[in-house]
C-alpha cells in the first residue's frame, strides 16, 4: 500500500574479542616446519581451533620453499586468520588466499615449549581474575588462577586448572592426551569444562557441585564431578 512501510528488524550485534596467535617462519623453511611439527607433536591440540595470524616479516620474495608454506600449514590443521609482514605481489605467494590481518591487537609476549623434555612441566600462575574475551593457553603444564574466570573466558591447559575464585567460563584441561588432569574451583558455575577431549557444558554437570568447591576428573571417556572437601 502507498505510503506505508513496514517496521525494519533490528540487526543484533555484539564484539567478540579472541586471542590470535602469531607464527613467524624462518628460513630454512624446511627446518622451521620440521621444528613445528616437533612442537605440535608434544602439544597436540595446541592449534586446534586458534586463529592464527601468519606475520612473513622474516621471508623475502624469492626465499626457497614459500610457495608451499600456506598449504603445509593448512595440511597440519592450522587455521590462518591473516597475515602480514610480507607483500601480496610476490610471485611465490600468488597462489595463495591471502588475507589481510585484523587491524589493532597487541601483542602478548612469545609462547614456546620447553626443548628439554625430562625437565618438569611448568606452572603458569595468574595472580587476577581472568576477564571475558580473554584466552589463557599453556599447553606446557598446570594453570593456576588466584582469581575468578569470568562467563565468555577461557582457560586451557596441558595439565591441570586450578581456579582459587569462580569458575564461569570455559577450562579445558589436558590438551595432548593427559587424561590424568583436573580440574579444581572454589564454585564450579563454568559454561564449558573438558579434559583431554571429553567435555560437558553447564547442563550436563553435576547439579550437587554447582555453585560449590568442585573437582572435574576423567575416568574412561566419563567427566566426573567431585564435591572438594
Amino acid at each position: 500500500m502507498s505510503g506505508t512501510h513496514s517496521p525494519s528488524s533490528r540487526i543484533r550485534m555484539s564484539g567478540r574479542s579472541f586471542l590470535a596467535l602469531t607464527l613467524t617462519p624462518e628460513a630454512p623453511l624446511v627446518d622451521w616446519l620440521a621444528a613445528l611439527d616437533h612442537q605440535i607433536k608434544r602439544a597436540m591440540g595446541f592449534f586446534a581451533g586458534k586463529p592464527v595470524i601468519l606475520d612473513l616479516s622474516m621471508m623475502q620474495a624469492d626465499t626457497p620453499d614459500l610457495p608451499h608454506l600456506l598449504p603445509a600449514l593448512k595440511e597440519r590443521g592450522i587455521h590462518v586468520l591473516g597475515i602480514e609482514g610480507g607483500d601480496k605481489s610476490w610471485a611465490a605467494v600468488a597462489e595463495w588466499d591471502w588475507r589481510e590481518s585484523p587491524l589493532g591487537g597487541r601483542a602478548s609476549g612469545p609462547l614456546s615449549v620447553p626443548e628439554d623434555d625430562k625437565a618438569p612441566p611448568p606452572t603458569l600462575v595468574i595472580e587476577e581474575s581472568v576477564r571475558s574475551g580473554q584466552h589463557i593457553i599453556w599447553p606446557d603444564g598446570d594453570v593456576v588462577i588466584l582469581g575468578a574466570v569470568s562467563s565468555g573466558a577461557e582457560v586451557t591447559a596441558g595439565g591441570s586448572v586450578h581456579v582459587y575464585g569462580a569458575l564461569r567460563g570455559r577450562a579445558i584441561a589436558g590438551i595432548g592426551g593427559n587424561a590424568d588432569a583436573r580440574i579444581f574451583t572454589r564454585n564450579l558455575a563454568a559454561e564449558l569444562v573438558a579434559i583431554d577431549g571429553f567435555y560437558a557444558t553447564a547442563e550436563e554437570m553435576d547439579a550437587k557441585c554447582t555453585g560449590n568447591p568442585a573437582q572435574v576428573m576423567l575416568a574412561g571417556e566419563t567427566l566426573v564431578f567431585k564435591p572438594l572437601s
